[in-house]
């Protein structure tokens, strides 16, 4: 009974964590969750997922011009997401 003990104990941490990442949303549900109220700042052209530099998911908002103001406002993640401000120039549907 007492080896279980420990075991369950030495558990523990792997454990602990399985309801957030079960509860953890999709990148797919954060971008679309978030979309519309990145896209009303001014001279965001886009919003898409991507990877960051250590190829974790990440949001990507694209610019229209270089705005410090807007890339002041784009928020360094959202629900655990990191979010990377790339200039994109205007995108126009063809």
């Amino acid at each position: 009974m007492k080896l279980l003990r420990i075991a369950l104990l030495c558990l523990l941490p792997l454990t602990a964590n399985c309801s957030n990442a079960a509860e953890m949303k999709t990148i797919s549900e954060v971008k679309r969750a978030h979309e519309a109220a990145l896209l009303a700042l001014p001279d965001v052209a886009s919003v898409g997922i991507g990877r960051d530099g250590n190829g974790r998911p990440a949001i990507v908002v694209g610019l229209a011009c270089d705005n410090r103001r807007t890339k002041a406002l784009v928020p360094e993640q959202i629900e655990g997401y990191p979010v990377i401000v790339k200039i994109t120039g205007e995108i126009r549907a063809q």
